[in-house]
């Protein structure tokens, strides 16, 4: 690849464009760092700036959900790196979910989609998920979603969009359709201008700090490893062009985080690939997210159970998380589940800020501001009804 100056490349999204051109829309040019090789985009939704400009307005839409009160953006704010700030994800109609919001940034590539299935692979689908489900209740749409779609056609802006984005449709107005739009949208916030893309592609010296270099060195270092869990280009498990990690370790992992006494070793309902697969070698196994604006995301784990990035290095450094009373009482090092590759290392308090600074450095704070990721609504249901 051609070496350039800044940071930032701009790549054509080849992957059906043909389809795009065949369909006499446009195809959309993505803006794609330095070093980051292009997403795979499915070949039956192209992305297009139709597509992408509609799915905007759908994510911050309160009309896509049930009491019109929130929309995708509620769970994932772009401030946040596109996470809510929660330990654990609220519901439409109010109730705590099992599991915090996972960050979206990057998700285009991303191999699988959610803290516990592998089988939410595509983004499409995995919509459906936030705008019908009952158990629990996110969004709070009821099926077959016709509430929502005429909440959607009665916006003028929409009766153009949804004929830009899905011509020559009779009614492009469908569940399905929306599912697209959000979809294309979600897959063009990239993540790659941080200070350390800066020091590692741009080979810019001053972008990061002296603590943060020493950290990248322990990150990358055998007795530590975080690198065998969040690896590659997006700091995170396996991705579309991967599959699996360094060495053939899956995606998942079982971290001991508990260690709970009982038939299973994670506190139900968090159970992690096992809720999926039901083999119980997949108790408490759950994805690796990217590292990728960590600092913007706490709290950590999928239960939001630890506050902070320090927490959590204390938590890898021990091999594991000891609670001491209440009901998930146990000594995570010992769960029977524990992955190989988390066995505990010394860490000195100097290590640990170094570490936390290189964690810091991944903080992309052009993401966080970006305007094309942000709310296209200059006002709740102001513009164009």
């Amino acid at each position: 690849m051609k070496r350039f100056t800044g940071t930032v490349i701009l790549l054509s999204a080849v992957m059906g464009v043909a389809m795009a051109t065949a369909q006499g829309t446009p195809p959309f040019t993505l803006n794609l760092p330095h070093g980051f090789p292009r997403p795979r985009i499915p070949a039956d939704n192209p992305i297009t700036p139709s597509k992408v400009e509609l799915g905007r307005r759908l994510f911050y839409d309160t009309r896509l959900s049930g009491n019109g009160q929130q929309s995708c953006a509620s769970c994932h704010e772009q401030a946040r790196a596109f996470t809510d700030g929660k330990a654990r994800a609220v519901g439409s109609t109010g109730e705590v979910h099992p599991r915090g919001a996972m960050s979206l940034v990057n998700v285009a590539y991303a191999s699988t989609l959610t803290w516990g299935d592998p089988t939410k692979t595509r983004l499409e689908d995995q919509a459906l998920v936030p705008m019908f489900a009952e158990h629990p209740v996110e969004l709070g749409l009821e099926q077959p979603g016709t509430t929502m779609l005429t909440r959607l056609r009665s916006v003028d802006i929409y009766r153009r969009l949804f004929l830009d984005a899905f011509p020559g449709e009779s009614d492009a107005f469908t569940v399905p359709n929306v599912t697209r739009a959000l979809a294309s949208f979600e897959r063009t916030i990239i993540s790659g201008r941080s200070p350390y893309d800066r020091y590692h592609y741009d080979r810019d010296e001053s972008a990061i700090s002296p603590a943060a270099r020493r950290g990248e060195q322990l990150f990358f270092s055998q007795p530590l490893s975080c690198f065998r869990c969040h690896n590659g280009f997006n700091f995170s498990g396996a991705t579309d062009f991967d599959g699996r990690h360094e060495g053939g370790t899956p995606e998942y992992h079982n971290t001991g985080l508990y260690n709970v006494a009982g038939l299973l070793s994670y506190p139900s309902p968090n159970t992690g690939m096992y809720e999926v697969t039901r083999r119980p070698e997949d108790v408490g196994k759950f994805k690796a997210p990217t590292l990728r604006n960590i600092a913007m995301t706490a709290p950590y784990m999928h239960d939001g159970s630890i506050a902070t990035l320090d927490e959590a290095l204390d938590h890898y450094a021990a091999g594991g998380r000891t609670i001491v009373q209440g009901p998930n009482r146990g000594n995570g090092h010992d769960n029977p589940n524990k992955s190989s590759l988390v066995k505990g290392f010394p860490l000195t308090a100097e290590q640990k800020a170094d570490l936390i600074a290189f964690l810091i450095a991944l903080t992309d704070n052009d993401l966080l501001n970006d305007t094309r990721f942000a709310n296209p609504w200059t006002a709740p249901h102001q513009e164009a009804r």
